[in-house]
């Protein structure tokens, strides 16, 4: 497939539906449900696009195979590299064995051990560096040069945000022509708000897009606010599938600022309630930067009582030791 050309929402709407079909071929189509106890609780209609389902935990699925499937046979049997704190190497793995080929992924130490032991037992070429996920990035683009691999990016590239995009395009057919006041995405890297909300709002254009992020790992809300990508103090989050800065020159940033009408940044304790509240409630399980998105739609409910919400629930790879102290720290 020829790359985006321009890189505009538009564009990626456009890519995001023509590749969808192919995609499906190897991934799930994730359902979109009524949360009905919060949808009750906050007096709003809550439906949940549940990527916590899709193959491998988590949408990063997507973005991968979209990606994967631009290459050459050779370069897939050649090897990829890929950085990750976990979701999207899973989904790199995952994108070579549907396909053909191998993977090599680099996760900084701080990356969910659970993700990384998943990783392990697929048997994939492995680097650790103890460094920020922005940091080994760039590590790990240097490994790909070297060697003359691909690199394939988590979210700074058009191929895999189209790719994620593929989630907003079922999200529009699964809504049935019933319209939405709101959509709340966690925003780490910025490639699944970039795909989804281009797609979404090209549908539904009064759509009011919220983009969430940890208080304690926010790249992108700030480096939105200073029109560039910038480093930021980061602390450790229960949301650990969007950790980290981001890559410099990253083309999510100006794509982010475009599509997001309001940023959120919520703390550890919001996140941990989500978690708790879900399991009490739904009896499902999702992962801390799922819990982000549901704690910005709790936070902003009351803007559009009565109507209809999208919340985007990321992903469901966590561990019992950081579900366990999730759980003690909503119980607060």
């Amino acid at each position: 497939m020829p790359p985006l050309n321009p890189l505009t929402p538009a564009e990626i709407a456009r890519r995001s539906t023509e590749i969808a079909p192919a995609l499906h071929e190897h991934l799930d189509s994730t359902p979109l449900v009524r949360f009905d106890a919060l949808s009750d609780e906050l007096g709003v209609e809550v439906l949940v696009k549940c990527e916590f389902r899709q193959r491998t935990g988590s949408f990063k699925a997507r973005g991968s195979l979209a990606k994967a499937m631009t290459l050459t046979p050779q370069q897939r049997a050649d090897g990829v590299v890929t950085a990750s704190t976990g979701n999207h190497g899973l989904g790199v793995v995952n994108a070579m064995r549907a396909l053909g080929g191998r993977a090599v992924v680099f996760v900084p130490a701080s990356a969910s051990t659970v993700k990384v032991d998943a990783l392990r037992r697929l048997g994939v070429e492995l680097h650790t560096h103890d460094a920020d996920a922005g940091v080994v990035e760039g590590i790990a683009r240097a490994y790909a040069d070297e060697h003359g691999l691909i690199y394939l990016a988590p979210y700074n590239d058009p191929d895999v945000i189209a790719g994620q995009g593929t989630a907003g395009v079922e999200i529009v057919e699964q809504l049935e022509g019933r319209d939405v006041d709101a959509l709340f995405v966690n925003v780490g890297g910025g490639g699944l708000m970039s795909g989804v909300a281009s797609v979404v709002r090209h549908h539904l254009p009064g759509v009011r897009v919220y983009g969430a992020s940890p208080r304690n790992d926010a790249a992108m809300i700030a480096s939105v606010a200073a029109g560039k990508v910038i480093s930021v103090p980061t602390e450790l989050t229960l949301s650990d599938g969007s950790a980290g800065n981001l890559e410099d020159g990253s083309i999510t940033v100006d794509l982010c600022a475009e599509l997001v009408d309001e940023w959120v940044s919520v703390s550890e304790q919001e996140i941990a309630a989500e978690l708790a509240s879900i399991i009490d409630t739904e009896h499902l399980l999702v992962e801390g930067a799922a819990g982000v998105a549901f704690a910005a739609a709790r936070r902003h409910a009351a803007a559009h009582h009565g109507g209809r919400i999208v919340v985007l629930a990321c992903g469901a790879n966590i561990g019992s030791a950081t579900l366990a102290g999730a759980l003690r720290l909503a119980a607060r």
